[in-house]
């Protein structure tokens, strides 16, 4: 297993559409593998194959550390199929360093896909659950926790995460 580069906000393959997997092979479960490793290592409870740079349509959640019970879901091709009411909390994002938001999310959601044996799955998420879920599969429908904010949020963002990446770079 191997620690995977996660890309960062403003990088191109963030900001795209991620394609469905059609054949489960030893590539996809190694990558599962890896996306495991480099979520733990990260501090993570989520990660989406385009976050290592993968357009493939997979994400690995593991909430253990926060809620307990609860196992390490590898989901191949997910989607939401319903959702249940509207709360709002704290996010940050692996690919967004440093930065953290409240985003308005379902209380609830249903998520359908496969396990990493191919096999269908249906998964009914609440709490830091169904806020992973959301997560993880807006990362493979190109969108960004700063997709969710408001035009004007957005913009003073920007400004102020460009200057934090200057000055990252600066080593200041």
């Amino acid at each position: 297993m191997a620690v995977l580069e996660i890309k960062k906000y403003p990088e191109k393959i963030l900001k795209q559409k991620a394609a469905f997997i059609n054949n489960i092979d030893a590539h996809i479960q190694h990558l599962i593998d890896d996306m495991i490793e480099t979520m733990y290592s990260a501090r993570g409870v989520g990660l989406a194959a385009n976050q290592v740079g993968i357009p493939k349509r997979l994400c690995v959640i593991d909430v253990s550390l926060k809620e307990d019970k609860k196992p390490l879901i590898a989901l191949i091709n997910p989607l939401i199929i319903e959702k249940e009411g509207t709360v709002e909390a704290e996010e940050g994002c692996l690919s967004i360093p440093g930065y953290m938001t409240n985003i308005k999310r379902a209380e609830r959601v249903y998520a359908r896909g496969l396990n990493r044996e191919g096999k269908p799955v249906e998964i009914e998420g609440t709490g830091l659950l169904a806020r992973a879920l959301q997560h993880e599969i807006d990362h493979l429908d190109g969108l960004l926790i700063i997709d969710r904010m408001s035009p004007i949020k957005r913009e003073f963002f920007k400004r102020r995460y460009k200057k934090f990446v200057k000055e990252m770079k600066s080593g200041r």
